[in-house]
């Protein structure tokens, strides 16, 4: 079995604001208030954000039929707090939070 294979699917590509691929680490799905939202962590050695996931909404897809998943940015500061909380309290035992 390719080691380099299975690492590889659990990343994910996004395009930045400047429409670079950015690579991330695909860490959970957490369901809040009926909404999904996607726990990520930079891939990128180098990034100097690396040791901050990112949390973004799982848009449906726009189409019946469709399986292509969309990504938004989520601005409301309290559904973040929320969902990293669930998200630290579900792997608190994988990683060390600091708080």
């Amino acid at each position: 079995m390719d080691e380099n294979n299975e690492e590889l699917d659990n990343i994910v590509t996004l395009k930045d604001e400047d429409g670079n691929d950015v690579k991330f680490e695909f860490l959970d799905v957490i369901e809040y208030q009926g909404e999904q939202y996607v726990v990520l962590l930079p891939a990128d050695e180098n990034d100097s954000d690396a040791d901050e996931v990112v949390i973004l909404q799982l848009e449906k897809p726009a189409t019946e039929g469709s399986d292509e998943e969309t990504y938004v940015s989520v601005d409301d500061d309290n559904i973040l707090n929320a969902v990293f909380e669930i998200f630290k309290e579900k792997f608190k035992d994988e990683f060390n939070f600091i708080d």
